[in-house]
């Protein structure tokens, strides 16, 4: 069973959900954000390298034909797979991956953020299975959303997307380039050889974060069983709002502290530590001040110390925060967005 972009009956079915996921949900994006990904979108789909400089104009007129494509297919219903003449609802991802598992294939259908679906069919490259869990390792993808999240939790699955982590490195590659700040970006980009081989340089830094992502995600699934149901109800509960946001956080930084940064200091991977330094942006840098002056004690004196000693207190600081939430939404469902910022505003680590 070969499946290349949009040939594969499958494939095909599997991308035509994505479009018209995106069809609902690529204008959430701010317009810089929105064309870096559609030029990279363009890039994927077309099999360019990145060494490749983009064609302007042929990206600008993709670009009008797939936003019209949208506008024709945004009252559409999401199709049902068929795998071996059965069909499958496309959010019935336990079912759709023990069909394609004799095929070498892994699928994913689920709602990330701001309810959006999300959707991607790819070679399976690795599955490994935990106690709790099982973890799915995918490589090239034949069908993906403009949003390609390089890792997602589904119940109790987790996709690690080799090939949407390679993209999301060669955007923060990308980004760092206009400035070229001496940062943390910098320290962690200067661990592989950008100069003179950028498909190897790439290929280097996501064999290295595969780590971090699968990291993470581990330290998400424990804190979801930590925090329990009621922290899921909250989230979906919470309107589009600040409050959302620091919610996520919060949970964010609780499965940092318990798995992502003690993995990286117990295996000691700088190049990894400096990324995610660089990538500790938005409400997670906002609540989390003490991080960078822990991290700047690492770069001036290579003393994980203070890094490790900050993980310790901030495991506790998140999960008990995130318990306060929590009661806070059980006294009243209609919880007080008002009270809920204030209370993790007041809570700044």
């Amino acid at each position: 069973m070969s499946m290349q972009k949009a040939t594969h009956p499958l494939c095909e079915t599997v991308q035509k959900n994505c479009d018209i996921s995106d069809a609902h949900h690529a204008a959430n994006y701010t317009l810089c954000v929105y064309l870096l990904k559609m030029r990279e979108y363009y890039r994927w789909e077309n099999g360019f390298s990145y060494k490749d400089i983009l064609p302007k104009e042929d990206v600008g007129n993709w670009v009008q034909e797939r936003e019209s494509l949208w506008k024709e297919i945004e009252d559409q219903t999401f199709l049902p797979l068929e795998i071996d003449g059965k069909e499958y609802d496309p959010f019935d991802t336990e079912n759709i991956n023990k069909a394609l598992a004799p095929k070498g294939y892994v699928y994913s259908g689920g709602i990330g953020l701001r309810a959006a679906p999300h959707f991607f069919l790819a070679k399976l490259e690795e599955k490994e299975v935990y106690n709790d869990f099982t973890m799915y390792v995918s490589a090239d993808e034949c069908a993906r959303d403009l949003t390609a999240p390089p890792a997602m939790t589904l119940g109790k699955n987790v996709f690690i997307r080799r090939e949407a982590l390679r993209r999301y490195l060669w955007e923060k590659f990308t980004e760092w380039q206009w400035h070229k700040y001496e940062n943390a970006m910098s320290r962690a980009l200067s661990f592989y050889d950008f100069e003179n081989d950028i498909d190897q340089a790439l290929e280097e830094m996501t064999d290295n974060e595969l780590e971090a992502v699968a990291l993470h995600e581990i330290g998400e699934f424990i804190a979801s069983q930590e925090l329990g149901e009621q922290w899921r109800e909250m989230i979906v509960s919470l309107p589009r709002s600040r409050a959302e946001f620091l919610a996520r956080a919060v949970k964010d930084l609780l499965a940092d502290c318990l798995v992502t940064l003690p993995g990286l200091l117990e295996n000691y991977n700088p190049a990894s530590i400096h990324f995610y330094a660089a990538n500790l942006a938005a409400m997670r840098k906002e609540l989390f001040p003490s991080f960078h002056t822990a991290y700047q004690a690492w770069v001036d004196t290579e003393d994980t110390q203070p890094l490790k000693s900050l993980v310790s207190k901030g495991t506790q600081h998140w999960f008990m925060l995130a318990k306060e939430m929590l009661i806070l939404y059980q006294e009243d469902k209609n919880i007080d967005l008002n009270k809920l910022e204030t209370l993790v505003q007041n809570s700044i680590l």
